[in-house]
């Protein structure tokens, strides 16, 4: 939720320019904005004829799945880190009382 200094920017978005509040930094938001219009491109590229609602939900299931990938994969590494650190500090420990 914005707070009281939150900043209006406007961004284009599949033809449409949306005037968006909030504490981000508006180029930031510029970019996650350009993202989201070449998404929505690139998907009615492919359809016959493209409805920008059906475009922009499909594109709205595309980023979702790509951010749904990415948490995976962190919440993988984070394993692997995570028994990384036991390892090693059952190595210290045995180093320590050996």
């Amino acid at each position: 939720m914005p707070g009281k200094d939150a900043k209006t920017t406007a961004v284009e978005i599949y033809g449409a320019t949306y005037h968006v509040r909030g504490d981000r930094e508006s180029g930031r938001l510029r970019k996650l904005a350009a993202l989201v219009d070449r998404r929505m491109h690139e998907i009615a590229r492919h359809m016959s004829s493209p409805d920008a609602a059906k475009v922009a939900i499909l594109a709205a299931l595309n980023l979702a799945e790509e951010l749904a990938e990415a948490q995976q994969e962190q919440e993988g590494e984070r394993v692997k880190i995570q028994e990384k650190v036991t390892e090693l500090a059952g190595e210290l420990e045995s180093a320590l009382t050996g």
